[in-house]
């Protein structure tokens, strides 16, 4: 593979049009995001991180819009504009949060925005569950009482896209984004056939997420879902509980995944798109090799119910 552009830091965020804002923000809401800032034809929503914002719905058709990345300077953005096949300029967001960002079209044609200088903002307080186990009891004389309500969804963990040609958008991946795998799978009688992605941002020696980005191979290019951090176990339960209250459509969960260990909970928005709530993760740095694994030993949960067809196909675009 060629050298990469630049690498980016991190997933920034989701950007969504919706043809309704007041239903978009009511199921944001109740998955746990909060307002930052709403104006006429869009709203931002926030987590309890220093993030200034980590979805962004634009009023109107139900369409994916793109999905955003920290880079680590301006000078990544320029170097970015100047060397990635029909990118726009270094050009400045006029929105809230500020910054700038580069724009171009992935693999399959779907937009990705590059950005630096956003605004952060302070953080917010956060419930922790205090957790006896069979190692230790910490928690002496405390009663653990679980309220009911939204989740406190933290910050943005992964986007995961449909794509027919795997090996061409990891290619593309690495090449604009510095990507590194940390798993691909491939089927079961055909280790050259590869079914799923599993892709890191290159931080060298830090310990990062076990992806930021993932590729599942469809006939049909889309976003098959975007995935979200929360507090911890007793978090994600509650954020369930919650949901389920308020009516909204359950898609898979809660289990744990084999490949990245997230303890996962999945959920529909009121257009279909999926959005994922996760708590503990598995965390790699540069000097781990990708493995190849099969389809058994990969696509599949340690616990918990395996993942519905409907999830398999999901491909918003």
């Amino acid at each position: 593979m060629q050298d990469p552009i630049i690498k980016v830091r991190d997933v920034a965020w989701i950007r969504l049009g919706s043809p309704d804002l007041d239903q978009a923000e009511r199921f944001l809401t109740d998955f746990g995001l909060l307002r930052q800032v709403r104006t006429e034809n869009a709203l931002y929503m926030r987590g309890t991180g220093d993030a200034h914002h980590l979805h962004i719905t634009e009023r109107g058709p139900d369409r994916v819009l793109g999905v955003a990345f920290h880079a680590d300077s301006e000078a990544d953005l320029h170097r970015l504009a100047a060397h990635a096949a029909g990118a726009s300029g270094v050009e400045a967001l006029n929105e809230p949060g500020g910054g700038k960002r580069v724009r171009l079209k992935d693999h399959n044609g779907f937009t990705m925005e590059v950005v630096h200088g956003v605004a952060t903002v302070a953080t917010l307080p956060e419930r922790h569950s205090l957790l006896n186990t069979g190692a230790e009891r910490p928690r002496l004389g405390q009663l653990q009482r679980i309220e009911p309500r939204p989740c406190q969804v933290k910050r943005m963990g992964h986007a995961v896209f449909s794509t027919p040609d795997i090996e061409g958008s990891v290619a593309w991946a690495h090449r604009h984004f510095g990507f590194m795998v940390s798993e691909h799978v491939h089927a079961e009688d055909n280790p050259d056939f590869l079914l799923a992605s599993f892709n890191r941002a290159d931080r060298g020696d830090e310990f990062v997420d076990h992806h930021i980005m993932m590729f599942g191979r469809h006939s049909r290019a889309g976003l098959n879902h975007i995935s979200y951090e929360v507090q911890d176990m007793d978090d994600l339960h509650a954020g369930h509980d919650w949901l389920q209250q308020q009516g909204h459509y359950h898609l898979w969960g809660i289990g744990r995944h084999l490949l990245g260990s997230q303890v996962f909970d999945y959920w529909k928005d009121p257009w279909g798109r999926v959005h994922e709530h996760w708590t503990d993760t598995d965390t790699l740095n540069a000097s781990m090799a990708p493995r190849l694994v099969p389809k058994s030993q990969g696509l599949k949960s340690q616990w918990g119910p395996q993942a519905p067809q409907e999830f398999r196909e999901a491909a918003s675009v």
